[in-house]
């Protein structure tokens, strides 16, 4: 890891949207040898699993408190806020919510040498409202963020058009930044029922629980026929597990500019930021099944 002490994190998830995201919250939670939580904030998403982006962050403020109570971990529920209920309107005004304001707030605590964790997996809406609400999100802070595709592709994944202008509010600001790409990277992170159901089934409520949702996720679109499923969202945890190597590589690049065609620009012109350019599936998928069985 990047540190010796116990790395603080805000995990900020659209839960409901996919089941990828279950997963990456109880990953960080089962790491808290290394990372320690102190925030959970909610993040909008409108999909077929929501009603509006209002709806989706929600009904991910709910899935983050079931997940708590199959984990055990009700004490946690003091640090989980609900999210915004729109998207950024343009790239200077912030939308108010419990979520930013926690965020904004909080990175007042932190220092450069030492900052606070932001790890998004969704919208990312809660994270540039606070940097517009406090610039001290910018200096205190640094952010993990699974969005985008890879530079070589469009940017028209799922988290990054759900908000362009947040994801250019964030990328452009200068912040410490790092980007999981999803087509082309972290895509490679991905498990068939056979192997949950081998690695994890019948081990505890959790687990149960991450099975059946994720089987009937994937039946729903594959009806029968052979699947893998992405659970990608983890691979963003991975980032501050990560030692020597063992999990991703990644490299300093200027950072890509999303435009709102849901291109990428031609040059790569914005601040310097670290790009994941590979994951180790195999090294990543046991540390995640030995956390969750425990």
């Amino acid at each position: 890891m990047k540190s010796i002490y116990l790395a603080p994190v805000i995990l900020d998830t659209d839960t409901y949207n996919e089941i990828d995201d279950q997963y990456a919250l109880a990953y960080l939670l089962k790491s808290s040898d290394m990372l320690r939580t102190v925030g959970l904030t909610a993040a909008p998403f409108y999909n077929e699993n929501s009603t509006s982006p209002e709806n989706g962050m929600e009904r991910s403020y709910e899935e983050i408190r079931h997940l708590l109570t199959l984990m055990g971990r009700e004490d946690l529920f003091p640090i989980v806020y609900k999210g915004s209920r729109t998207y950024l309107p343009d790239e200077h005004t912030p939308v108010d919510s419990p979520a930013a304001r926690f965020i904004a707030e909080k990175a007042n605590e932190y220092r450069p040498d030492r900052p606070l964790y932001i790890i998004a997996i969704g919208a990312i809406t809660n994270v540039a409202s606070a940097l517009l609400m406090n610039p001290a999100v910018k200096e205190n802070c640094m952010v993990i963020w699974l969005g985008g595709h890879a530079p070589q592709f469009d940017a028209g994944e799922f988290n990054m058009m759900q908000d362009i202008a947040a994801a250019r509010v964030v990328m452009m600001s200068g912040i410490p930044f790092v980007q999981l790409p999803c087509k082309g990277v972290v895509d490679i992170f991905h498990v068939s029922e056979p192997e949950l159901k081998y690695w994890l089934s019948g081990k505890n409520a959790l687990c149960d629980y991450l099975v059946e949702h994720t089987v009937e996720a994937a039946e729903r679109y594959a009806k029968g026929r052979p699947w893998s499923r992405v659970i990608w969202d983890v691979t963003a945890v991975a980032w501050l597990l990560d030692e020597d190597h063992r999990f991703m590589t990644y490299r300093a690049i200027p950072s890509p500019v999303p435009e709102y065609d849901l291109s990428y620009s031609k040059t790569l012109t914005g601040p310097v930021i670290t790009m994941v350019d590979h994951i180790n599936r195999d090294a990543l998928f046991e540390d995640l099944v030995n956390k969750l069985t425990l």
